[in-house]
């Protein structure tokens, strides 16, 4: 049976998570998690039966995402988009940029980015290619591929991505409970 490594970037995503599974709590960002990631599982030596399981909060770039109803806000992510990286010029210069990761057969996809949205512009342009919006995502599927260690990912709708998320902080809490029975269910 695999073991769970809980990937979180703040500590009150995960302060309902059951007591004895390994937590990393990386920060806030592409780069702190890609770094504190990186920097966990190059200092293990038993990769073999891991999973890395990205839990976490997100904004809901389309209506009807939030979960305020109780039947949603819940979702399992498929594809992860590093949506502020200029893929389309990187590609015209020969490389890859691998903006675009596939985690799972879900459809749900995920837009990573260190900008903060709450703009309805950026909202809506970001609702062409994705149904959320966090700020880690990515990067924690990034360096699970680069480890060659299995990944889940599952994040909560905190926000709208608009101007509500900045009460991000007072709204983490009800994610948590959420994340921390998901948790319980399906890795206790």
């Amino acid at each position: 049976m695999p073991r769970p490594l809980i990937v979180a970037a703040a500590r009150s995503e995960v302060a309902h998570v059951p007591a004895g599974l390994d937590v990393v709590v990386t920060g806030i960002g592409k780069t702190a998690a890609a770094t504190a990631l990186t920097r966990h599982l190059a200092g293990r030596s038993d990769l073999d039966d891991l999973v890395v399981v990205n839990l976490g909060t997100a904004g809901a770039l389309h209506d009807g995402l939030d979960g305020l109803d109780g039947e949603h806000g819940l979702h399992e992510i498929g594809t992860v988009l590093n949506h502020d990286i200029n893929g389309d010029a990187i590609r015209a210069l020969g490389y890859d940029p691998r903006d675009r990761l596939v985690i799972g057969e879900s459809p749900t996809v995920l837009a990573t980015g260190d900008v903060f949205v709450t703009d309805p512009v950026v909202r809506a342009r970001l609702a062409e290619r994705a149904q959320l919006v966090d700020m880690e995502g990515y990067a924690v599927a990034y360096v699970a591929q680069e480890f060659g260690v299995p990944l889940r990912m599952v994040k909560h709708v905190s926000d709208n991505a608009d101007e509500g998320a900045m009460e991000w902080a007072v709204l983490v809490d009800r994610s948590a409970r959420v994340l921390g029975e998901w948790a319980a269910t399906h890795l206790g």
